[in-house]
């Protein structure tokens, strides 16, 4: 005989429980695609990573960039000191043979011991202390070994700063190599997730870059901003002459550039030579806040300094960004670090 009764239901809290365990698994799932090892990334995910790629790589090229220039700095002071420390040889010997013939004369007429003559030649600081043998000297030879003591002096002091300059060199011959490497690293990192983009990705990365640009340059509005000086606004108007111009690391013209080496490049066109650094240039002149700023002021971001351009008027500034890009106008509230400071040069 069949049975009409119908079947248990399952009760409420068990479905309840059912439904929960199920909702928490396909969370799980889910999350766990998301964190899918070795899932592309998006446009907009790559693009940010790079960019924060590049503002680090920019922020070692800075500190590249001044050692640098302090190793062609110490490389000259010590070329310097070496002609100088050369030179001097040459008049200590001079004195040395000057002092050597009066003692030779002296000892013909036979008024001087020969071993005098010989402490004379070698070893003057040595005979000078012999004070029981100075009455047998001239005050014409007194004069010269004091000539010879002072040379000595100068010379030895000489080589002991250039000895400490070498080192000062060795070290930042060090760091300057693990300066490159890093922007080396940053760079090839950077460029590592771009290749994971497609054609059309790049193509849709490369039109928003020109749009940046492009807006920005409509935005600029110089009417507005009389240029600080005369200096600087010829400073400005040869920054503009660059416009395009790609940003390479090192670069300081006229082919190419990054941050400094376009300020540093544009102010040499007005004939005012400013450190080569966003962090020395930042130090040359007057500082400003935002209200003050006119056009061709020097503008710096990030607390480390380490990025400059020119000001343009209107917020926006002039400048060689980061890799990847070109000389161009920008606002200063998408640098993407925060406004520190202006200077008047």
């Amino acid at each position: 005989m069949t049975s009409h009764r119908r079947p248990k239901q399952p009760s409420r809290t068990r479905v309840s429980v059912l439904t929960t365990a199920a909702a928490a698994a396909v969370a799980l799932s889910a999350n766990a695609a998301h964190a899918a090892p070795g899932e592309k990334p998006g446009k907009d995910e790559v693009k940010a990573k790079v960019d924060h790629l590049y503002e680090q790589a920019e922020q070692a090229t800075e500190k590249y960039n001044g050692a640098n220039e302090k190793q062609h700095k110490l490389q000259k002071e010590i070329s310097t000191i070496q002609d100088s420390v050369a030179r001097g040889q040459q008049e200590l010997n001079r004195l040395r043979e000057g002092l050597g013939s009066m003692a030779s004369a002296q000892y013909r007429s036979g008024g001087i011991d020969p071993s005098v003559q010989l402490l004379l030649s070698s070893d003057p600081d040595d005979f000078l202390d012999k004070a029981s043998t100075l009455d047998q000297l001239s005050g014409q030879q007194v004069q010269a070994l004091k000539k010879i003591q002072d040379k000595q002096r100068e010379l030895a002091q000489q080589r002991a700063e250039a000895g400490e300059k070498l080192k000062d060199l060795a070290a930042t011959r060090t760091e300057l190599g693990a300066k490159k490497k890093e922007v080396q690293g940053k760079l090839a990192e950077a460029q590592k997730l771009l290749n994971t983009l497609t054609a059309k990705e790049k193509a849709a990365l490369d039109a928003e870059q020109q749009r940046a640009s492009r807006s920005s340059a409509e935005r600029v509005d110089i009417g507005h901003h009389a240029p600080a000086t005369g200096r600087a606004a010829a400073a400005f108007a040869a920054a503009q002459s660059q416009l395009g111009k790609p940003y390479v690391r090192g670069g300081t013209g006229p082919s190419s550039y990054d941050c400094s080496g376009l300020t540093s490049w544009a102010y040499a066109q007005a004939d005012v030579f400013i450190p080569r650094t966003s962090e020395a240039q930042s130090g040359i002149g007057t500082r400003l806040t935002r209200s003050q700023l006119q056009v061709g002021d020097l503008v710096f971001f990030f607390n480390d300094l380490h990025h400059v351009g020119l000001y343009a008027g209107n917020g926006q500034i002039l400048h060689a960004p980061r890799t990847g890009t070109v000389v161009r106008y920008e606002s200063m509230d998408t640098i993407g670090g925060p406004f520190m400071f202006g200077v008047r040069v």
